[in-house]
C-alpha cells in the first residue's frame, strides 16, 4: 500500500492521469470561465536583460485578480497547458474539500493537456489568493499564483482599492532566466528558496499615483516561496483592518514594521500624508535602510483635510472557538534542517538515520515523521475544538498553514488572538493555536516555506 506521500509523488509524475470532474452545486447553472496555465515571458529583470520565461495563469504574472461577491459562486475551468501535472489551491477560502486542490488528498493531479472544473462558494469576504499545489516549490516559483478578492456586500469607505502581490524571484544574473535548481539541498535544509529580485505585481519598480489625504485600501499578499517581508509606511498613515482575509475587531494603527510570512496577507487602510510633488512608500525594512516596495507619486489633493480613523470591516460569519467544551489536545514538533537536532526520523514508513535522510534530500519532520502519512495527525468530529501546541525545534522560521479552516492563537490566560490561516514561527518558539473543526474533509497542514514542505513538513487532519 502506498503512503500518502508516495501517492502524491506518483500523482505528480504520472503522464496519463485523467482530468478530474468537479461536483456541481445543486440548483445553479454552470458557467465556467477558463484559466489556462501556460508558459510566457515577463520583463522581471531590468531592461538590459531579456524577458524571463515564466509559467503563469493565461501566461501572466501574477494571474488576473479574481473578484467575487461574498456568498457568491466561483467557477473556473483550469486548463493545463504545462509540461507537468498541476492543481490549484484557493488559499484561505473555507471551501468544499473536493475543491481544495491538493493532489493525493482531495483530487488527482490534472495531467498535462487535461482540465478540471473548480466550483465553490465563497463564505467570507476578504483578501485571499490562489496558487499551484502540485510540485509547488517549482510551479509557484515559476509564477503560478494570483489574488482572489471576496468583496463585502457594502462598499468600504475608501477612495481606491489596490491589490499588491509581493514576491521574489531567483534569477540567474548571467541570463536573466529563473534558476532551475528547484530541488536545491541548500534551500531545502536552510531558509527555503530565497530570490534575488523582489517584485510587486510582477514589477521591480511598482509606482502608483496618489493624492494627498487620499484613503487607500492596500491588500497585501505574500506569494513568495520563502521570503518574510518586514514592511513599513513612509509618508502614509495606516491601520491594519484584516489579517489573512479575516477582519480585526477594531483597526490597529501601524506603528512599527508589519511582518508577513509566506502565504500570509494583511489589509491596510492608509491615508496619504506626503505633500504634493513628493512620494510616499510601502517600504521593506532592511538592514541597509528602507527599500521601496511600492511608491506612491503624490499629485493634487483628494480632500482639504484628513479623515477620522476608519471603522472596522464588517465581521465574517461566526467562527467561534470554544476552549471549554470537547477539546482535542494535539502536539506538533518541528525538527530538522541545517544545524538542527534531527538525527533519525521515519520516512516512507521506515526509520532512517540522518545520512539516509540527506541522500533522499529530505530534511524536516513533524513529530519525527518526514512527509505525509496514511493516518492523519488527528481525527476530529465536526464541531469539535482542537488545541494544537507547535514547537519550532529548529534554527529557521516556518509558516504553518492550515487548509480549509481558520484558527486563533491561544494567548496568556486562554485569551484568543485574531483569526488566521498561516502562523509564522521563529526558531525556538512554542505557540498554541485552536480551531473549530467546522469543515468536513481531509485538510493539509504544512509549512508554507515551500522547499520545507517538499522536504518533509506536511501532515493532515481529518474532520468527520
Amino acid at each position: 500500500m502506498q503512503t500518502r506521500r508516495q501517492f502524491i509523488a506518483s500523482s505528480a509524475a504520472a503522464a496519463g492521469l485523467l482530468a478530474g470532474t468537479a461536483p456541481r452545486i445543486a440548483g445553479a447553472a454552470a458557467h465556467f470561465e477558463a484559466m489556462e496555465l501556460r508558459a510566457g515571458f515577463v520583463q522581471l529583470a531590468p531592461e538590459s536583460y531579456p524577458a524571463t520565461g515564466i509559467w503563469g495563469v493565461d501566461g501572466t504574472v501574477p494571474g488576473a485578480v479574481l473578484r467575487v461577491a461574498q456568498g457568491g459562486r466561483m467557477q473556473r475551468r483550469l486548463i493545463n497547458s504545462l509540461p507537468q501535472a498541476t492543481a490549484m489551491h484557493w488559499h484561505g477560502i473555507r471551501i468544499d474539500n473536493a475543491m481544495d486542490g491538493v493532489p493525493g488528498l482531495t483530487q488527482d493531479a490534472i495531467a498535462a493537456g487535461g482540465s478540471f472544473d473548480y466550483d465553490f462558494v465563497t463564505p467570507d469576504a476578504g483578501t485571499f489568493w490562489y496558487h499551484s499545489h502540485n510540485q509547488s516549490v517549482e510551479q509557484v516559483a515559476r509564477g503560478l499564483r494570483g489574488a482572489l478578492i471576496v468583496e463585502e456586500p457594502d462598499p468600504i469607505d475608501v477612495d481606491r482599492d489596490e491589490v499588491l502581490v509581493l514576491d521574489d524571484w531567483l534569477i540567474d544574473p548571467e541570463t536573466g532566466q529563473l534558476d532551475d535548481d528547484f530541488a536545491s539541498p541548500h534551500s531545502r535544509s536552510h531558509a527555503g528558496r530565497l530570490g534575488n529580485l523582489v517584485t510587486t505585481n510582477g514589477a521591480m519598480d511598482h509606482v502608483l499615483p496618489a493624492q494627498r489625504y487620499e484613503r487607500l485600501r492596500l491588500r497585501l499578499i505574500n506569494a513568495a516561496n520563502a521570503r518574510i517581508f518586514a514592511l513599513g509606511l513612509v509618508g502614509l498613515e495606516g491601520w491594519i483592518v484584516a489579517l489573512d482575509g479575516m477582519p480585526l475587531p477594531a483597526p490597529e494603527p501601524v506603528t512599527d514594521s508589519l511582518i508577513l510570512g509566506p502565504g500570509q496577507r494583511a489589509d491596510l487602510i492608509v491615508d496619504v500624508m506626503a505633500d504634493e510633488g513628493e512620494a510616499a512608500f510601502l517600504a521593506r525594512v532592511e538592514t541597509e535602510g528602507p527599500q521601496s516596495q511600492v511608491a506612491f507619486q503624490v499629485s493634487g489633493r483628494a480632500a482639504l483635510a484628513r479623515r477620522p480613523a476608519p471603522a472596522a470591516l464588517p465581521p465574517n460569519p461566526d467562527q467561534a472557538v470554544d476552549l471549554l467544551g470537547d477539546v482535542a489536545v494535539l502536539d506538533l514538533n518541528m525538527q530538522g534542517g541545517a544545524m538542527g537536532s534531527l538525527r533519525r526520523a521515519v520516512l516512507d514508513g521506515e526509520s532512517r538515520n540522518f545520512n539516509e535522510l540527506l541522500q533522499a534530500n529530505q530534511f524536516w519532520s513533524f513529530n519525527g515523521i518526514v512527509g505525509m502519512t496514511d493516518t492523519p495527525l488527528a481525527r476530529l468530529e465536526r464541531g469539535q475544538t482542537a488545541r494544537l501546541s507547535i514547537f519550532n525545534d529548529s534554527n529557521f522560521p516556518h509558516a504553518i498553514h492550515l487548509h480549509g479552516m481558520h484558527f486563533r492563537e491561544v494567548l496568556a490566560g486562554d485569551a484568543l488572538g485574531p483569526l488566521r490561516d498561516t502562523l509564522l514561527m521563529t526558531r525556538g518558539e512554542r505557540r498554541e493555536i485552536a480551531f473549530t473543526a467546522g469543515n468536513p474533509g481531509d485538510w493539509l497542514l504544512h509549512c508554507h516555506m515551500l522547499s520545507h514542505a517538499e522536504a518533509g513538513m506536511m501532515t493532515w487532519v481529518q474532520v468527520a
